[in-house]
């Protein structure tokens, strides 16, 4: 089963969108992520609904970002996206009348529901600004590591 990437590739575009810090066509912004544009439209209108960008119309219009990265965690987008959850299990019969799948659905729901509440913790306490940072520490070694060193 092949994974749900929607939520990847939406904060990918709004980092995009932070660093650019203008507006941005839906065109220009799949280039950089070699995305489909129509896709990543359905994406950003999404994030539009939940006042996480901004959409301007006609000439000069485009995307931008509604709120600053220091105040968007990733739990904002994940919630806006409205994925239906993090895993795609889920009990084969809601109402069986069999008492060991009923046993099995609340053992099973029980973990996903734990699982899921984890996931929402860590992701309400990590900022696209921290993500930025990340990625700002992450060129400073590609340009170290690549910077030609002086013989003494």
């Amino acid at each position: 089963m092949r994974p749900d990437s929607r939520l990847s590739v939406a904060l990918h575009a709004l980092l995009h969108l932070g660093e650019q810090g203008e507006v941005i066509t839906s065109e220009a912004l799949a280039a950089m992520l070699a995305a489909n544009p129509v896709v990543l439209r359905r994406t950003l209108a999404r994030l539009k609904e939940a006042g996480i960008v901004r959409a301007e119309k006609g000439h000069g219009g485009g995307w931008s970002l509604a709120r600053g990265l220091g105040s968007l965690t990733l739990a904002d987008v994940y919630q806006a996206l409205d994925t239906g959850g993090p895993f795609r299990l889920g009990p084969r019969d809601e109402s069986p009348g069999c008492l060991i799948e009923q046993a099995v659905n609340r053992a099973v729901g029980t973990a996903l529901v734990e699982a899921e509440a984890r996931l929402l913790s860590h992701l309400q306490s990590v900022s696209l600004a921290d993500v930025a940072a990340d990625v700002g520490r992450q060129e400073k070694k590609q340009r170290t590591a690549r910077a030609p060193r002086r013989k003494a």
